[in-house]
C-alpha cells in the first residue's frame, strides 16, 4: 500500500515537472517581438554605438540580430523602404536583412482607445495656437530684421513646434499600430513616438 501511495506522489511530481518543462519550453520556444524604426540606424547620436554610416549601424546590428534567437525583429514595409534609401544595399547581406521581418499592420482590424484620440487632438490644439505665436512674432520684427533671417527663424521655430515630439508621419502610424498588434517592443529614437 505504501508503494502505490509512493508511485502516486511520485506521477504527480512528474506531472509537475513535466508541466513546468512545457511551460519554460514555451516560453524559449516563442521569442519577444521588437518593432524597429528607421531612427536607430539614420540618428547620428543612436547609431553611434554601431556603425559611421546608417549602412554600416545595420550590418552590425543585423549581424548581433543573427546571433539572438530569443528575439524576433519587425518592421513595417513603409519604414523598411524608407531605411533602404539610407543605406548602400550592396554592402547587407540578403540573408542578414532577411532577419528584418516586414509585416504591415493590420490597419483596419486594430482597435485603439478613444482616450489617444482625444490626447492628439489636444496637442494638436496646443501646437497650432504656438505656431500662431510664432508666427506673429515674426511679422512683428519685419521692421527691424532683414526678411531672409526672419524666414528663416520662423520656419526652425515653426517646425519645432508642430513637428517635434509628435507623431507626424503615416510611417510613425505604422510602427505604433504594428507594435499594439503584436505586443511588441518599440524600439525608436523619435522623440513623438516615445511620448
Amino acid at each position: 500500500m505504501n508503494q502505490k501511495k509512493y508511485r502516486k506522489k511520485k506521477s504527480a511530481t512528474e506531472l509537475d515537472n513535466a508541466e513546468l518543462s512545457s511551460k519554460f519550453s514555451k516560453n524559449l520556444v516563442s521569442p519577444k517581438r521588437v518593432v524597429l524604426d528607421t531612427s536607430l540606424f539614420v540618428n547620428p547620436e543612436v547609431r553611434k554605438h554601431l556603425g559611421n554610416t546608417p549602412t554600416e549601424a545595420l550590418e552590425a546590428f543585423l549581424f548581433l540580430a543573427a546571433q539572438i534567437h530569443i528575439l524576433e525583429f519587425y518592421m513595417p514595409p513603409s519604414i523598411f523602404e524608407e531605411l533602404m534609401h539610407f543605406i548602400d544595399q550592396n554592402r547587407v547581406s540578403e540573408d542578414l536583412l532577411l532577419i528584418l521581418h516586414q509585416k504591415p499592420p493590420k490597419k483596419h482590424e486594430l482597435k485603439i482607445p478613444a482616450f489617444i484620440l482625444y490626447e492628439l487632438i489636444e496637442d494638436i490644439r496646443e501646437r497650432v495656437n504656438k505656431g500662431l505665436r510664432i508666427a506673429e512674432t515674426a511679422v512683428k520684427s519685419l521692421e527691424r530684421k532683414d526678411p531672409t533671417k526672419i524666414i528663416h527663424d520662423l520656419r526652425c521655430k515653426y517646425r519645432e513646434a508642430l513637428r517635434e515630439g509628435i507623431i507626424d508621419s503615416k510611417e510613425d502610424v505604422d510602427l505604433l499600430l504594428l507594435a499594439l498588434e503584436l505586443d511588441a517592443i518599440l524600439v525608436t529614437a523619435d522623440q513623438g513616438l516615445i511620448k
